[in-house]
């Protein structure tokens, strides 16, 4: 690396800082595994692999190095422990396969697989013919779930694999569908159904694997608690009872008109009966969690939004136990009056008090409320987001990952006692980085008065610097994290300044500043973007004469709006953009989702008509950039097609990456090379007066 360098200086070196994307505590608190995203054997991919992290601080005499605990070519994923410390996951290796008599040309499928607690080789436990796409372990026994694709109509692995091989030997490729969604960001909903199968690890796993391993694609002889559940479980979180007796789930219900909303169910394991536990009209609710006690469950609850206001999220909790009586025989709001959306929970050991993260003015702080009394305390108070939050046994600590707009994931130790201290860092499988340069909050009054903020990124070396402006997608979320994908100290090695900004409708300012923006997002989210705009290109860092605006999903709708709205940019840059929005409410995955808030275009089309940037194309005098992917199926791909028709008909100056096999984001380390090397191309050459210079693979 060349002196004064970093590793955003080159995307090569940047591809190849690992990743840290999620934590799991074992039963005895003493370690924690940890999945790790790097690329692969092959540079063309990434690859994800499970590490041991010890629980003692960095800097602790003893504190262990982390160790690499899972090696396939097809990575792990979804680490889960037993109580005896064994640790299942999900891989699709096929290593094992060929010793096992597997055809090894078939698909390579999720499979779920033991680690013994001990150490050895794994061994694989069920191999379902649709393979497996979600875990969950009980824990207290040694029971898991598993969701799994299944035909409708057949009963078991064999049933289930005879009619794959039957379409796969005819050619049939078609689904056909009768209620619910098509489609879900990136994948085709179908033709299988996702069902809930329980199982048991029955026999103790020795050092050497000795499991309850199977011999073949199966179900184990697991039981289906959901053998005709439709598109209910698409994409649903699930969980299980600290014994394993019950299953708790998301459940999507429709209603004629073919609008949905979920529903969080309980189910029997012993007789698959179902009931539902939090359920009703304008509402959905998810990520259930149940107390270590086993007699409560926890759920996010989020209203639906509807033309007059957007929809409040709270947590809501109840007993599990049908038959119980008392203060949480009926659901309850457990945070009334607080003005900030929980995003994720844990319960703490004793299920007295449970765990949560919010969003909270360009942070993700850790709260704990209280389940009787309702007080919630802010556990962290530095300028970090955090996730993935495990509670010690004991209740002393949480471990938890921890980031921030200058720092990717890391694991970290908060004292649970002591609120606001400051956390302990423990050794991380994936390093350190050094970022070019350094952020500083920024704060402006907008035009009605509304206290707006974002974070200025600037670059270690050049002042002043141009500037580019990344609005976030969404729209309902905030800049308050460290994000891989939309990296602005990429921007900063190239020594461009890039404002982050929260305009209205983002999330960590309370639910007013969320109805700033609603049903009216080319207003106060513009407006918001502009007067922040203002307010850095006065500051001395700043070369206000080199300025460029960029965002991608929400963030590339207000990229399309800036540009039919003002001509103060030298460059725009559109990734995933809404384009025309009577198109795109129609065409996307969860066209209910947008009917609720602009209504239908056809009998309702003031809102449309007010705010879709399709409208303004005649104005536009900036270059834009638009890149789409091809699987894109939250904003499809046809707003790029018709954006880059509509401007090319208009003689507009306008260019289109387009990605074949990419989705709303773009994943594979080839495209993300490409699409950063071409953003950089074009800003340079209308921001900074380069030459373009055509990436090479391009």
């Amino acid at each position: 690396m060349a002196t004064g360098a970093t590793q955003f200086s080159d995307l090569g070196d940047f591809l190849a800082i690992p990743r840290l994307t999620s934590l799991r505590l074992a039963p005895d608190g003493g370690w924690l595994a940890a999945t790790v995203q790097a690329l692969g054997p092959e540079p063309k991919k990434f690859t994800t692999s499970i590490w041991r992290v010890d629980v003692r601080p960095a800097g602790t005499p003893d504190a262990a190095a982390p160790v690499r605990l899972t090696r396939s070519a097809q990575g792990e994923s979804d680490p889960w422990f037993l109580p005896d410390g064994s640790l299942l996951f999900l891989s699709k290796r096929r290593e094992a396969e060929a010793a096992q008599g597997i055809d090894g040309d078939a698909e390579a499928k999720s499979a779920l697989w033991l680690l013994p607690a001990a150490g050895g080789e794994a061994s694989r436990l069920a191999a379902p013919p649709g393979g497996v796409d979600g875990l969950a372990v009980a824990a207290a026994a040694r029971s898991f779930l598993l969701g799994v694709p299944a035909f409708a109509g057949t009963d078991g692995a064999d049933e289930d694999a005879a009619r794959r091989k039957a379409r796969a030997d005819t050619g049939v490729t078609a689904i056909l569908h009768e209620d619910g969604l098509v489609r879900f960001w990136d994948h085709d909903l179908g033709p299988d159904q996702r069902r809930l199968l329980a199982g048991v690890v029955s026999d103790p796993v020795g050092a050497a694997g000795t499991g309850s391993a199977d011999t073949g694609p199966s179900d184990g002889g697991m039981r289906d608690l959901t053998p005709d559940p439709g598109r209910a479980l698409d994409d649903q979180a699930f969980c299980a009872s600290p014994d394993g007796t019950v299953a708790v789930t998301g459940w999507w219900v429709a209603d004629a008109q073919r609008d949905q909303r979920a529903e969080v169910v309980a189910i029997d394991v012993a007789t698959a009966s179902r009931r539902v536990v939090f359920g009703a009209a304008g509402s959905d609710f998810r990520e259930p969690r149940v107390s270590p006690d086993g007699r409560l469950l926890v759920a996010i609850r989020t209203e639906h939004d509807t033309m007059r206001r957007p929809g409040d999220v709270t947590l809501v909790i109840a007993a599990l136990d049908a038959g119980a009586r008392g203060q949480e025989g009926e659901p309850r709001d457990l945070l009334p009056g607080f003005d900030r959306r929980p995003l994720t929970t844990a319960w703490a050991p004793d299920s007295r008090s449970l765990y949560f993260t919010a969003d909270d003015a360009g942070r993700t702080p850790v709260y704990r409320v209280d389940i009787q009394s309702g007080e919630v305390t802010k556990i962290t108070t530095d300028d970090a987001a955090y996730d993935n939050l495990c509670p010690a046994p004991d209740g002393s600590f949480v471990y938890a990952l921890r980031s921030s707009i200058t720092e990717p994931p890391a694991p970290v130790r908060i004292d649970a006692s002591n609120p606001g201290a400051d956390p302990a860092r423990l050794l991380s499988p994936a390093g350190q980085v050094q970022v070019p340069g350094h952020v500083r909050e920024v704060w402006t009054t907008a035009g009605d008065g509304a206290r707006v903020r974002g974070w200025l990124v600037l670059p270690a070396a050049q002042s002043p610097a141009p500037l580019l402006v990344w609005v976030h997608g969404g729209p309902v979320m905030s800049w308050s994290a460290w994000s891989w994908r939309w990296n602005p100290w990429l921007m900063a090695a190239r020594g461009y300044a890039v404002l982050l900004p929260d305009p209205a409708l983002s999330t960590g300012y309370g639910q007013e500043f969320i109805a700033r923006g609603h049903c009216a997002w080319g207003d106060k989210p513009f407006t918001d973007v502009m007067a922040l705009t203002d307010m850095v290109v006065g500051l001395p860092e700043i070369d206000a004469t080199r300025t460029a605006a960029m965002g991608g999903s929400f963030g590339g709708y207000m990229a399309n709006w800036i540009a039919g709205h003002t001509d103060r940019f030298a460059a725009i840059v559109s990734h995933a953009g809404l384009w025309a929005l009577d198109q795109m409410f129609g065409t996307t995955d969860s066209p209910y989702f947008w009917r609720r808030i602009f209504g239908h275009p056809q009998t309702e089309p003031e809102r449309y008509a007010a705010n879709s940037p399709h409208l303004s194309a005649d104005r536009i005098v900036t270059p834009i950039l638009i890149i789409h992917g091809d699987k894109d199926y939250r904003v499809p791909v046809g707003e790029a097609l018709r954006m880059y028709a509509d401007l090319a008909s208009r003689g507009k100056n306008a260019k289109f990456l387009y990605f074949a096999a990419e989705n709303h984001w773009i994943l594979k380390p080839g495209d993300i090379r490409v699409w950063y090397e071409t953003v950089f191309a074009f800003l340079a050459e209308h921001v900074l007066g380069a030459p373009w210079q055509r990436p090479d693979l391009l």
